[in-house]
C-alpha cells in the first residue's frame, strides 16, 4: 500500500487533491480511499489530508502515521510542524518551496528523496490564484511515479468546469516539468 499525507491550510485545496489522486488511482485499476482530517477549523488553519493506494482492498479507515510520501502545500508549515513524522526511510517529500531539494534535506535533517518547486509561482501564473493544489498533483506525478500524467490531467478535467481545468492542467504540466528532485 502507498500512503500519501497531504499538509496545508483550509482553502487550499488540500482534500481536492488528496481525492483527485484516489480517483486518478481508481482509473489505473487500484483500490484507494482518500479522506481529510480537520475539525471546526477556518480558512487558512492547518489541515491534513491522506491518501491510501493498493493493488488490494483498503480494509484500515485510521489516518496515515507512516507514510510513503509527505506533501506540503503550504512552505509556512514547515516552521510549526514535523511533516517528517512518521517518514518511511524510503519515503518522499514534495514541497512548494522556492529552494533546491538539497537545501530542504539539510533544514529537515533527512535523506529522503526530496522535491521541490514554487507551486505559488505557477498557480498565481497559470491560476491567477495561490491555490497549489493542483501544481502538487503534477510534481507528484513526476517525482513518484505511482500515478500517470495523463490519468491526473483527465480526473482533472472532470473535476472542474473547462475554463478552470485548462488552468489546471497547465498549472499540472508546468510542475511536472519544473519540479527539482534530490
Amino acid at each position: 500500500m502507498i500512503k500519501i499525507r497531504w499538509h496545508g491550510r483550509g482553502g487550499q485545496g488540500v482534500v481536492t487533491a488528496s481525492r483527485l489522486v484516489a480517483e486518478a488511482a481508481l482509473r489505473e485499476g487500484k483500490n484507494a480511499q482518500a479522506f481529510p482530517a480537520f475539525g471546526a477549523e477556518r480558512k487558512g488553519a492547518p489541515i491534513k489530508a491522506f491518501t491510501k493506494i493498493s493493488d488490494k482492498p483498503i480494509l484500515s479507515r485510521s489516518q496515515i502515521y507512516d507514510p510513503d510520501i509527505v506533501i506540503v502545500l503550504d512552505p509556512t508549515l514547515l516552521k510549526v510542524e514535523n511533516i517528517s513524522e512518521g517518514l518511511k526511510k524510503d519515503g518522499v517529500i514534495i514541497v512548494n518551496i522556492d529552494k533546491n531539494p538539497e537545501q530542504l534535506k539539510s533544514e529537515l535533517k533527512v535523506n529522503n528523496k526530496v522535491g521541490t518547486l514554487n507551486a505559488t509561482k505557477i498557480a498565481i501564473e497559470t491560476l491567477g490564484v495561490a491555490i497549489t493544489n493542483t501544481p502538487l498533483l503534477g510534481a507528484l506525478a513526476k517525482t513518484t511515479g505511482i500515478l500517470g500524467l495523463d490519468t491526473i490531467i483527465d480526473v482533472t478535467k472532470e473535476r472542474f468546469r473547462k475554463d478552470l481545468a485548462e488552468k489546471n492542467i497547465n498549472a499540472l504540466k508546468r510542475a511536472y516539468e519544473e519540479v527539482k528532485v534530490s
